[in-house]
């Protein structure tokens, strides 16, 4: 059966049949199956084993992959809408770096950007419903931003401060040869990581670095608080903006999904 183009449009951009869902299905695991062979293709004693095998898989997914983007450009009826948005960027650059590695060498491995187009998987198994709540998240953090960025002009202000003090302490002899090496050291420090690459060898030098962990782990707590108490306060608006009033005993804090007062039964539609 011959398929009209308005057809085929439809199951290339929609997922809301069998014909629609299988084509993005089928072509999840064509993602998946290329992301696995430009990983496995970075392993050096893979690559020397089944390095013509993974070179032939990569051709092939291209092709398939370009056949597909040709397909979605010839079928959109905005063509320069979708190659100019986010999906239509990702499906060119899923195809690029393979043609680019016919002029620079190793580029096919930027291959691993098809990964992004598994953000198809949203739409495909109904997904958007959590994109809610990924929106109050991204609220809450906005809503944050000013005192993160405080918070953070604070401890690059200590960073500054501790990484001078260690390397009039210190000294190149123990490593801080400047003082962005001193701040590079405070950094490692108050967030824990410690490499151990540069040590305080002094008294005053291993007190200072106590003094600096610590602060670290008090630190780290401040931007979760943040961020948690803007998120109580997003949640409790929203509580308030779709909460309900009885107008006849003046109950607060109905649901909009109540269709009587709890209080009093007085229908509320």
């Amino acid at each position: 059966m011959k398929l009209s183009k308005k057809r085929l449009a439809h199951i290339v951009f929609e997922s809301d049949d069998r014909a629609s869902r299988t084509f993005d299905l089928v072509l999840l695991v064509l993602i998946f199956a290329s992301v696995i062979v430009a990983i496995l293709d970075s392993v050096s004693h893979l690559r020397a084993d089944y390095g013509q095998l993974f070179y032939q898989l990569e051709l092939l997914f291209t092709c398939l992959f370009t056949l597909e983007y040709i397909l979605r450009v010839w079928l959109t009826s905005r063509t320069m809408k979708y190659v100019t948005s986010f999906y239509g960027l990702v499906d060119l650059l899923a195809i690029l770096p393979v043609y680019l590695s016919f002029f620079v060498a190793n580029v096919q491995l930027l291959t691993v950007v098809r990964a992004l187009r598994l953000l198809r998987v949203i739409r495909i198994l109904k997904l958007g419903r959590y994109l809610a709540e990924a929106d109050f998240i991204r609220r809450s953090l906005k809503a944050s931003m000013a005192k993160i960025q405080l918070f953070l002009f604070t401890v690059l202000t200590v960073v500054l401060i501790m990484g001078t003090m260690m390397y009039l302490i210190e000294g190149p002899e123990s490593g801080f040869t400047s003082i962005p090496k001193g701040m590079y050291w405070a950094i490692v420090t108050m967030t824990t990581v410690g490499f151990g690459d540069i040590t305080p060898v002094t008294t005053l030098g291993q007190f200072m670095a106590s003094l600096i962990m610590l602060l670290g782990y008090a630190i780290i707590a401040v931007p979760t608080g943040i961020v948690s108490s803007e998120m109580a306060k997003m949640k409790s608006a929203d509580h308030h903006a779709s909460a309900r009033t009885c107008t006849h005993c003046g109950k607060d804090g109905l649901d909009s999904s109540d269709h009587f007062c709890r209080e009093c039964g007085t229908s509320l539609d």
